[in-house]
C-alpha cells in the first residue's frame, strides 16, 4: 500500500495555509489517515503559520544528516520536512504540505505516487493579505510580490482559487484529500 504526498504551492499571500488548515478541520473525523507536519522554518514562529523555529546551524546540520524529506531556500530562510515525512506517505498515508513550487521536479525522486495543488489569489487581494500578516515592511512585500514563479510550466492536479470564503476553497481541497486516499486504498 503506498499514499501520497500533496504538495500545496502557490505564491507569498495566497493563501495556502489557510486552505490547508481549512481542509484540516473538515477531514478531522475522517477515518482516513491524513498527516498535516510541521515545517522547520528559520523564522520565528508566528500568526498564521505552525511551524518549528530551529536556527541556520540545526537546519544545516539536520540537512547534512538527510533529516529532511525536502528542504528549500526561499526569501533568505530556509525551510524543511521532516524525513518521516517519506515513511508515513509509504505506510498509506496522505501527506499534505506547504512546500516551495522549486522542489516540485524533486517529488518524483521522493515519492512513489504525489500530487500538486496550486493556490492562487487575484493580485491585489494577494498584496493586502501580504500586509495585513505584518511579517514584512513595504520593501520586502514588493519582493515577494516580483518573485519570478521557479516552476512556471508545473503541471497541477488541482487549481484552487482562493477568492471567496475559505470554507469553500477548504471544501474543494478537502475533497480533493479524500480523491487521493480513495485511490491508494
Amino acid at each position: 500500500m503506498s499514499g501520497a504526498f500533496v504538495a500545496v504551492v502557490g505564491a507569498s499571500g495566497s493563501g495556502k495555509d489557510s486552505v490547508i488548515g481549512a481542509a484540516r478541520e473538515l477531514l478531522s473525523g475522517h477515518d482516513g489517515s491524513f498527516v498535516f507536519p510541521r515545517r522547520l522554518i528559520t523564522r520565528p514562529v508566528g500568526a498564521g503559520e505552525d511551524h518549528m523555529l530551529v536556527s541556520e546551524a540545526d537546519f544545516t546540520r539536520i540537512e547534512h544528516e538527510g533529516g529532511f524529506a525536502l528542504s528549500w531556500r526561499a526569501h533568505g530562510l530556509a525551510y524543511g520536512l521532516p524525513a518521516a515525512v517519506v515513511d508515513a506517505v509509504r505506510a498509506g498515508d496522505v501527506v499534505v504540505a506547504n512546500v516551495s513550487r522549486g522542489v516540485l521536479d524533486r517529488l518524483t525522486d521522493r515519492f512513489e505516487h504525489s500530487a500538486v495543488v496550486r493556490v492562487c489569489v487575484p493580485e491585489e487581494q494577494r498584496r493586502a493579505r501580504l500586509a495585513r500578516r505584518g511579517r514584512e515592511a513595504d520593501a520586502e512585500i514588493a519582493a515577494r510580490m516580483n518573485r519570478e514563479d521557479p516552476a512556471p510550466n508545473c503541471a497541477v492536479d488541482l487549481e484552487i482559487v482562493n477568492d471567496g470564503p475559505i470554507e469553500d476553497a477548504g471544501r474543494a481541497f478537502a475533497d480533493f484529500l479524500l480523491r487521493q486516499m480513495q485511490r491508494g486504498q
